[in-house]
């Protein structure tokens, strides 16, 4: 009967190759189901085959359950099999993963945990530890116990470095630069051939390094990492494509094969092209990605994955994935996106973003997210990686947002946020990490408005949907920017009031976004108090912060203007006449109507101040022309059903979740944090009025008072 076994699992595998998964299961199913016994191991190893395959292919968890519970009850009668009892634990994590039954989940791990700790197996029970702790740091993130977390994670580290196995040291997580650090080291010590057989390693390598040097605004080094990731993208988009393309042929090649009435020349011929074929694909997927070395993938969290789809982490019997492939690449099309969008890069950002956009809908439709579909009915097997997807779509559109209020495209900018509401309408528990970016985005859209009022209003609001002190802050900053537009005493008192308590601890932010958008209002405010020496200090030294390491050329045509008013009303028109040429040059770049007009105000004022009739006639003119541009693209916005529910001082009106309905939705992804990849919002740009009532832009939008 063993041979019999044998044969039906070779079967079994050729069908999965060619992925006809549904014939795979039937021959592994008429072991199980057969009336003669097989031996308890070859029916433990069946059922976790079979288990296997409906996790990877299928959504069928309860099945799959099913066989590993059936699997674990043989084993507790067989002393030995320390391998085939580990991958039963592992796949059983899985499954109660993905029925989001934490707490058991937690007990099957620990029970995994406490197997490998008394076998005596040496180097293979220190690997499935290390499996082991880093699906408990994923199951307790999602409970929220972070220092549990980081305690699983740093057991796995130390058996990882008792083994001197550098590819599992990857979860070291304790303080940020250190962590980084290390894992640069780390890295450096692995093997070229090593670092190539895992490129789930390498994008998770490149990826995490990034996100700490945008965070830290260090995007000179950033960039080595953005062509770096790119490239590889490319050449793995490209591998893939060379793999498609023969499965194809070989599918094909295999149909043919089937006829009865070929003749033995042409079969002989055929077979011999398969064969060919087949070692090509071999070559190209790599060793690891054959499934002929493990029973089970470590999902962590993900539903079902195709090797096509699954980027490596580590070797057996690790197999962890961060991301599967199309996640990887979106983000990366994401990173981009935020690296370029401050340089105005303007037509490479929205073709990441759109291509970053189709990537996720794609995978939202195979994940059963089609149009009216809201998180209480989606399958709770698919909630985690749907939270993957929606959070980077919503990281997508919150930069659509940002370049088309740069770009002054305050209609596109207006459906983007439309876009983004709808999302976190439809999925409010597990989006619930956007709120406070929503309320910055619609306090953007308000403030480009002209309505001030409602953008305080929204960014006060999302100062208090955020724990991120950083995201406090820039609140409060965008909040004080909208009240000094109003103009009033009593508004520029609340002005002072919100930036004078973010000014006083502007050092202790990681980074120079916060400091760079705290020492313009700063100044300005300084400006409106005719301080005028103690202003251009401020202001001189944010601008060269800002020139130094964000690159952001909006921000520094908005300083730039900013410090010519202020040459202007110290009466240095040779000063003034530079700077607002400067600043008026970048505005064009970006296409930036609004920061175009207060520069063509204050150059207006300085050829009234030089006395230069003929330019300041021939300035205005053409200040007017972009006046009514600017008039016509906010009229354009305000004509639109959705703008007075954008602007509207009322939070967003979601469907409340029973308490059920609650714990299922967050079994996906955390979503009691802000997102921080790094942020997208910024301070945003003004329009023509009086050089001393505009103020600018950070990262996003247009914060500025208009004439209007």
């Amino acid at each position: 009967m063993e041979a019999v076994a044998e044969g039906l699992w070779s079967l079994a595998e050729q069908h999965e190759q060619r992925r006809e998964i549904r014939e795979a299961v039937k021959c592994l199913e008429a072991i199980c189901q057969s009336p003669v016994s097989f031996l308890p191991i070859v029916e433990i190893k069946t059922r976790l085959r079979l288990a296997a395959l409906l996790l990877k292919h299928s959504h069928n968890v309860n099945h799959a359950k099913s066989h590993l519970e059936r699997s674990q009850l043989l084993l507790k009668s067989i002393p030995s099999c320390f391998e085939l009892k580990c991958r039963a634990y592992s796949l059983l994590s899985q499954c109660y993963h993905l029925v989001g039954a934490i707490p058991s989940q937690k007990q099957m791990l620990n029970k995994g945990l406490e197997l490998a700790a008394v076998s005596g197996e040496g180097f293979a029970g220190k690997l499935w530890s290390c499996n082991f702790n880093s699906q408990l740091a994923n199951a307790l993130i999602i409970e929220g116990d972070y220092h549990g977390s980081v305690s699983a994670l740093q057991q796995g580290l130390t058996i990882a470095a008792e083994m001197f196995y550098p590819e599992l040291q990857w979860d070291s997580t304790s303080l940020v630069e250190e962590s980084v650090n290390g894992c640069n080291l780390i890295w450096e010590s692995l093997e070229p051939d090593k670092k190539q057989q895992c490129l789930g390693l390498l994008f998770y390598h490149e990826l995490l390094q990034l996100f700490y040097l945008l965070r830290i605004c260090d995007y000179k080094t950033a960039a080595q990492h953005i062509d770096k990731l790119d490239a590889v993208m490319k050449s793995d988009l490209q591998r893939m494509q060379h793999i498609r393309d023969l499965t194809n042929e070989l599918e094909a090649l295999n149909q043919t094969l089937s006829r009865p009435d070929l003749n033995y020349k042409d079969r002989s011929a055929l077979s011999e092209k398969q064969t060919n074929l087949e070692e090509q694909l071999s070559n190209y997927r790599g060793e690891n990605s054959t499934g002929k070395e493990t029973l089970e993938p470590a999902y962590f969290g993900n539903v079902k994955r195709a090797w096509t789809e699954k980027l490596e982490l580590a070797p057996h019997p690790i197999d962890g994935e961060w991301l599967p492939r199309s996640a990887v690449y979106a983000l990366v099309d994401l990173m981009v996106v935020v690296f370029s969008r401050p340089k105005g890069l303007f037509k490479e950002c929205q073709k990441r973003i759109e291509s970053g956009i189709q990537i996720i809908e794609e995978e939202l439709v195979e994940l059963g997210i089609t149009e009216g579909i809201t998180e209480v009915v989606l399958q709770h097997s698919a909630i985690w990686m749907a939270g993957v997807y929606l959070m980077l779509l919503m990281q997508f559109l919150e930069n659509k947002v940002a370049i088309e209020l740069t770009r002054s495209e305050f209609v596109e900018a207006q459906e983007a946020l439309v876009q983004m509401r709808s999302w976190f309408i439809r999925f409010p528990t597990i989006l619930q990490a956007c709120e406070s970016t929503m309320e910055i985005l619609r306090g953007q859209y308000a403030h480009s408005a002209g309505c001030y009022d409602d953008a305080a209003f929204h960014f006060l609001e999302a100062s208090k949907l955020t724990q991120s002190k950083s995201l406090q802050a820039m609140s409060h900053i965008y909040a004080a920017v909208s009240f000094i537009c109003i103009g009033d005493a009593e508004s520029s008192s609340k002005a002072v009031d919100l930036i004078g308590p973010v000014f006083d601890v502007i050092d202790s932010f990681i980074g120079v976004r916060e400091k760079t958008t705290a020492l313009y209002t700063y100044g300005f405010l300084l400006m409106r108090q005719q301080n005028f020496q103690e202003a251009r200090i401020r202001l001189a030294s944010g601008l060269q912060i800002t020139h130094t390491y964000l690159g952001n050329l909006q921000l520094v045509s908005q300083y730039l203007t900013v410090l010519g008013n202020l040459a202007l009303a110290l009466h240095d028109t040779g000063q003034a006449r530079e700077i607002l040429r400067s600043a008026l040059t970048l505005a064009k770049k970006l296409n930036d109507v609004p920061t175009q007009n207060w520069v063509l105000s204050n150059m207006t004022a300085l050829y009234q101040q030089a006395g230069e009739r003929g330019s300041e006639m021939e300035n205005t003119a053409y200040q007017s022309r972009k006046a009514d541009d600017l008039q016509q693209r906010l009229n354009a916005a305000r004509s639109k059903a959705h703008h007075d529910e954008l602007i509207a001082r009322v939070k967003l009106q979601v469907h409340q979740l029973s308490e059920h309905e609650m714990k299922r939705a967050m079994a996906g992804p955390s979503n009691t944090i802000d997102l921080d990849i790094p942020e997208s919002v910024g301070l945003a740009a003004p329009s023509p009025m009086p050089s001393s009532a505009r103020l600018m832009d950070v990262d996003i939008g247009r914060l500025g008072k208009r004439r209007l």
